[in-house]
């Protein structure tokens, strides 16, 4: 088994000294580009003011400057993807080393909206998504965000363990994809994937065939122009007609040239992607189909979007001062523009698809990653019968191996359908149940868990964990929980079994309407086919076990030493039988 701490610390320290040795040669070069401009210009100097020499000196002293040029700019880039990769394993290393929290993208725009995101850390600052996230482009964002905010189907998840087992291994495919997309921030795909499925435009056959005709024109009479074959008026009044040729269709012209208005980097990005998984061969069947429905109906995505930048190229180079007005006699706008609506027609359709491809590619990859930094996780087994949540040694998955602590957490099938778990404050039990649900998310979303064994069927998940009021829609924090009860207690309606997650139940209430109100939940969970946890502070809610026997009490312990509150976070059986609240006043000097 690699040690993913000592590989990343040798392609490191591998990528350093190449850093150093590539950095120094780029200073030579720098000082030989400045010894050869200088001793061009004394040639030049000397062959056209002195006399004194050939004027091919000067010739071969700028062709060998010019040599020198192309050589240094190709080591840049060399020096380039050392630093982008260097930072690649910089960054690895302190994901392994737990500094991570706060130091990539956090995915916080991928909350609104879902029903237990903010409940279990799944997106924002020390997320889930955070430690996991390494794509690089919109699309693989937004796939691996879909891929946590909704489990997938049994059958398609173990797809997915097969391909992550794959790519895991295959840590040079990871970092050449990885190192293509790091230089700049995340690649907006977005924008292209709404272009693509737009209505292109429509120019006739004849106004496309015509361009190049008229430029071919407009190049005969300037050079018989030049030669004085003809006079200049004859130039002139042909780039009038032209224009005039072109203006009937002006607006279509402008409206394509603006609608394709994703940076000539990101259409890099992502040729440089495509090209990078064409070239890849895979034995997993989810890759190996992936990889077929790229390379389908045609020419290489990679060159077929090479062509679309090298289109929106030459329409941004029509704006230097230049080139521009060379480009507006010769009708390079109206050609490009006609270019575009055709590459638009042949291809748009496909953009969708590759899109597709890259974005599970790319969150295949940040998976794979995970996998590889987390050599001990097992991937889950997926039961096809359920409700079933059978967890050993269930850690959570963004504490470090320090601190977290691990209990046996198993529901459904032959074990109880529910767990009341009662304890003190601060004792562990919101972590366990975000522990719980964090290890189901990324169960389905193809992933390793935290854990030593998980046993799992496909589940829904419902939470309340983290709910607050609302002044703006003038709920309470208890109105705003029954709201979300009976969200929960709805969904359990749905055809794939839910597993609850509820803290504290109904703690906005008095004891008594919390234990009719907690027992009438409990019931209509449980006879919708539900499984889950409850955590409380109310003893009174450690008595539905009596009343209902597919529930079962179990309880976090705290102990009062040396003057301290100590917690080992070890779920036991049986009802908690003190509480902590007046011990950590007297702590903090309240009593």
């Amino acid at each position: 088994m690699t040690n993913p701490r000592d590989e990343y610390e040798r392609r490191f320290a591998s990528w350093r000294a190449q850093i150093d040795g590539l950095g120094r040669r780029h200073a030579m070069l720098s000082n030989a580009r400045l010894v050869i401009a200088a001793a061009g210009a004394i040639l030049l100097w000397q062959a056209f003011v002195r006399a004194r020499i050939s004027p091919w000196w000067p010739v071969a002293d700028w062709l060998l400057f010019a040599v020198l040029a192309v050589v240094h700019a190709l080591l840049l880039g060399r020096l380039e993807r050392a630093r982008r990769a260097e930072a690649i394993y910089a960054r690895g290393l302190e994901r392994l080393a737990d500094r991570w929290a706060g130091t990539g993208r956090d995915g916080a725009r991928f909350l609104e909206g879902h029903p237990y995101a903010r409940d279990l850390d799944l997106f924002g600052r020390g997320s889930l998504f955070e430690r996991l996230n390494t794509a690089r482009t919109e699309v693989g964002e937004v796939t691996l965000a879909d891929w946590l905010r909704a489990g997938a189907p049994d059958d398609a998840v173990r797809a997915r363990q097969t391909a992550i087992a794959e790519v895991r291994d295959r840590l040079g495919f990871r970092e050449e994809v990885a190192v293509l997309a790091s230089e700049s921030d995340v690649g907006r795909t977005g924008p292209l994937a709404k272009w693509a499925a737009s209505t292109p435009e429509s120019f006739p056959a004849f106004f496309r065939a015509v361009l190049p005709a008229a430029a071919a024109i407009t190049v005969a009479l300037a050079v018989l122009g030049y030669n004085e074959v003809i006079g200049t008026e004859w130039l002139v009044v042909w780039i009038a007609a032209e224009r005039l040729l072109v203006w009937r269709w002006r607006h279509a012209i402008d409206h394509v040239l603006h609608a394709i208005e994703t940076p000539e980097h990101d259409l890099a990005l992502l040729s440089g992607l495509l090209a990078r998984i064409e070239r890849e061969s895979f034995a997993a069947p989810l890759l190996v189909d992936l990889r077929s429905a790229l390379l389908a109906g045609g020419g290489a995505p990679s060159r077929r979007i090479a062509r679309l930048r090298s289109l929106v190229s030459w329409s941004d180079s029509t704006h230097n001062l230049l080139f521009g007005p060379i480009a507006y006699a010769l009708l390079v706008k109206p050609q490009i523009a006609a270019a575009i609506e055709r590459w638009h027609r042949a291809n748009g359709a496909a953009v969708a698809d590759w899109l597709r491809i890259v974005g599970e590619i790319e969150a295949l990859s940040a998976l794979s990653t995970y996998a590889f930094e987390r050599p001990r996780d097992p991937f889950p087994e997926i039961a096809d019968a359920g409700p079933l949540f059978e967890g050993a040694a269930l850690a959570h998955p963004l504490i470090g191996d320090a601190a977290a602590v691990a209990n046996d957490v198993r529901l459904g099938g032959p074990n109880p359908r529910a767990l009341v778990i009662s304890g003190s404050n601060m004792s562990g039990k919101s972590t366990l149940l975000r522990t719980v649900g964090l290890n189901v998310v990324l169960a389905l979303a193809g992933a390793p868990v935290r854990a030593t064994r998980l046993r799992l069927s496909p589940l829904v998940l419902g939470a309340t964990l983290r709910i607050d009021d609302s002044l703006q829609e003038g709920h309470s924090r208890f109105f705003n929980e029954i709201l979300r009860l009976r969200a929960i207690v709805d969904q359990a309606r749905g055809p794939t079994p839910l597993l609850f997650l509820l803290d504290e139940i109904l703690h906005g209430t008095n004891s008594h309407d919390r234990r009719i109100g907690a027992d009438a939940v409990a019931r209509a969970l449980l006879d919708r086919g539900a499984i889950g946890l409850v955590t409380t502070h109310d003893l009174a809610l450690t008595e539905l076990p009596d009343e209902l026997d597919a529930i079962v009490n179990t309880h976090f312990e705290d102990r009062f030493e040396h003057g301290r509150l100590t917690f080992d976070y070890r779920m036991r059986p049986g009802v908690v039988e003190h509480g902590n609240a007046l011990a950590l006043m007297r702590e903090i000097g309240l009593l």
